[in-house]
């Protein structure tokens, strides 16, 4: 399959590109400030990027615009993983979610393998373990 691209600049200005993450399971969540659901999930998605730490690199992209950064800045502040915007992206073959929560699962050879779309319940760990797991074999 094709390999799945998204390159940019981190909130903290570090720049950053998935190809760089070969023989990792790469996790992209898209989100907003704005989006309850995804402010809820975040959490978990924190615990399970630093249980993985090493074999799984969780990246979050927000979607907010420009003059909401301070909040964007805000909701990431407890966050261990990192955080672009979506107009900081300079690669992205995600294209533009339509809806949110989502998340794309890539991976060690960077091709997508997974899509987590809203299902009416918040993502769990052990559903995102199970998607992930036999990524890692």
């Amino acid at each position: 399959g094709d390999r799945a691209a998204l390159a940019g600049t981190f909130l903290d200005g570090t720049p950053f590109d998935i190809a760089r993450d070969r023989g990792k399971v790469v996790v992209v969540d898209f989100w907003a400030t704005w989006c309850t659901p995804c402010r809820a999930e975040m959490p978990m998605l924190d615990g399970f990027a630093r249980a993985h730490a090493g074999n799984v690199v969780m990246i979050g992209v927000s979607e907010d615009r420009r003059d909401a950064m301070a909040k964007v800045r805000a909701a990431t502040a407890p966050l261990h993983y990192p955080t672009a915007t979506l107009y900081s992206l300079t690669a992205n073959s995600f294209g533009h979610p339509h809806i949110l929560p989502i998340a794309y699962i890539v991976g060690k050879n960077g091709v997508l393998r997974a899509v987590v779309r809203p299902s009416g319940h918040p993502l769990t760990a052990a559903r995102l373990r199970a998607i992930v797991a036999p990524l890692l074999k």
